[in-house]
């Protein structure tokens, strides 16, 4: 069987919790990198690495048809280091423009390579109001004004291209706010949080596991519900990798 997957950010607060449990379960993977610095960090990890910016379309469908993966991960955010606070607010449209032109990049690359399955990241908090615990099946956001219409129309395009990728199967994971090593918050939101070795976890099953469709991911069924996950993906949460933090 192809073991190969194409990893796009692993290099992020996600992405540096999964790519060791990628690697330990035998997966060939070539994650891609903007930074120099990153890329040799990404093969000292254990991966092969490759300089590549996902705006560069003709170079993604270059990598991606050489390679060959059979499966694709779709971690990239353009985020600041730790998630600070201070520069979130700047940070948001270069966020947004990833969701929406890297990820119709990396989709229509994924395509053309005949890739089976692509994993997204999502977040939980881009769903319209409604009645609590919100589940997959209800509305985004799709109204927001402001800096928040920015950030659910980055989400709305990146879910409408990753799950409408067919015959790609394409599944998103809409994340509780995440918290641990690497993300900037050492506690958890007490309504809608994930630890970071969880959100990987759950991309790993998804990617072994899933099927079509948006799952939930969070600790507590209190702002939306995670049952999804839980029957189909057998995910649940308080996994930790070997030596991490609560």
């Amino acid at each position: 069987m192809c073991m190969k997957v194409f990893f796009a950010g692993a290099s992020g607060a996600i992405g540096q919790r999964l790519l060791p449990m990628l690697l330990e379960r035998g997966y060939q993977v070539l994650a891609i990198s903007r930074s120099v610095q990153r890329a040799a960090a990404l093969e000292a990890a254990g991966a092969q690495a490759l300089l590549l910016d996902v705006y560069d379309a003709e170079a993604l469908h270059a990598a991606l048809r050489t390679f060959q993966p059979r499966w694709v991960i779709h971690q990239l955010t353009d985020l600041p280091a730790g998630l600070d606070p201070l520069l979130m607010p700047a940070a948001q449209s270069r966020n947004a423009r990833v969701r929406r032109e890297g990820t119709a990049n990396l989709v229509a690359a994924a395509l053309a390579a005949g890739v089976e399955r692509m994993v997204a990241q999502s977040i939980a908090w881009a769903y319209a109001p409604g009645e609590l615990p919100l589940h997959e099946e209800q509305s985004l956001d799709l109204n927001a004004e402001g800096p928040r219409a920015v950030s659910v129309g980055g989400v709305a395009a990146l879910e409408a291209a990753v799950l409408g990728a067919q015959p790609m199967e394409g599944i998103v994971l809409r994340y509780g706010r995440l918290y641990g090593p690497g993300t900037g918050a050492e506690h958890a939101d007490p309504r809608l949080s994930v630890h970071v070795d969880d959100a990987a976890r759950a991309a790993l099953l998804a990617l072994e596991w899933g099927t079509q469709g948006a799952y939930n991911v969070a600790e507590q069924d209190i702002e939306v519900s995670s049952a999804k996950a839980r029957h189909r993906l057998g995910w649940q949460p308080g996994f930790r990798l070997a030596g991490a933090s609560a």
